[in-house]
């Protein structure tokens, strides 16, 4: 637990930031978690995934977007994207994820409505490319804001997707607002350094706050997307489903690029929907020591690596 929080608080911290970003890593290491720094990678990436018979979310990675340029370039990024997938024949595959505030939703009093705005016309483009689009969820200041442009957005885009976390107290309570038909949502566990006052901090907790809140978006009306890496979480998943008398295709798995690939190709060939969570861009940082954080055979794998260096 001491581990993760220090990587954490290192995801935000400009000294160590400096300090990752200048170690002698090699290209392979971050290459296992980040599909690239440009957008023809994140395609040709993408098409590969699709070609082994998986689906993907593309997210192009950025966030606290500290000004208008950069909230328009982050929209257009998006909307390119979004018109390559298309022209590429893969949209129906390969939506995308977007976080509010890589869109400029702190930037002032004006920042939540301009996001909207900017996020409208990246729902444009992926309804042009025949796709969909799911928004991130960040740290649990944003949780209200996130929730009511999802319900805003979903007035014009009914396919909107939106993200929960498990490890956030509230969420039981979200995800029973969230259970109509044509819902879609992804549970997570949580990536962020929380206070306890909002966040369980132990993780048979965080598990347990799981595996509730599953089971009520599995006995609902929505589109569930399992986002887990956890052996046990995806059992209890696949008994849920069967108990809530689910078709394969009325749910999903999702996984992050990079990490248990093999256990994405066995639920693929068991003929369930797995979704890869592939990042890109040169604004890796935060997201990669994040994926640090999450597990310790990542953290492991990056010290072996710097040692290597």
């Amino acid at each position: 637990m001491l581990s993760r929080q220090l990587l954490l608080a290192a995801a935000r911290s400009p000294a160590a930031r400096r300090a990752v970003l200048t170690a002698p890593v090699s290209r392979a290491l971050v290459e296992r978690f980040i599909a690239g720094e440009d957008r023809e990678a994140a395609v040709r990436v993408t098409d590969e995934l699709i070609v082994r018979g998986l689906h993907v979310s593309v997210d192009y990675l950025g966030e606290d977007t500290t000004d208008q340029a950069r909230a328009d370039a982050v929209r257009d990024e998006y909307t390119a994207l979004l018109a390559r997938l298309g022209a590429a024949g893969i949209g129906r595959r390969a939506e995308v994820s977007v976080k509010l505030s890589a869109l400029g939703a702190n930037l002032g009093p004006d920042g939540r409505e301009a996001a909207l705005d900017r996020a409208r016309e990246v729902c444009e483009a992926a309804r042009s490319a025949g796709t969909t689009v799911t928004l991130d969820m960040e740290d649990h200041t944003t949780s209200d804001d996130t929730l009511a442009a999802t319900a805003e957005l979903r007035v014009d885009f009914p396919w909107v997707g939106v993200v929960l976390q498990s490890y956030l107290r509230r969420t039981e309570g979200d995800c029973r607002e969230l259970l109509h038909s044509g819902s879609r949502v992804r549970l997570v566990k949580g990536a962020y350094a929380e206070p306890e006052t909002v966040a369980f901090r132990d993780k048979l907790e965080v598990d347990r706050s799981y595996v509730r809140c599953l089971r009520l978006l599995m006995e609902g009306h929505g589109y569930p997307m399992v986002a887990t890496h956890d052996p046990r979480l995806i059992e209890i998943a696949g008994a849920l489903a069967v108990r809530a008398g689910r078709a394969q295709d009325t749910y999903e798995f999702q996984m992050l690029y990079g990490i248990r690939e093999e256990e994405q190709r066995r639920l693929a060939a068991a003929g369930e929907t797995v979704r890869v969570y592939v990042p890109y861009g040169a604004d890796w940082y935060g997201y990669f020591m994040r994926r640090l954080a999450e597990r310790p055979a990542n953290l492991a794998f990056f010290l072996r690596s710097l040692g290597h260096g």
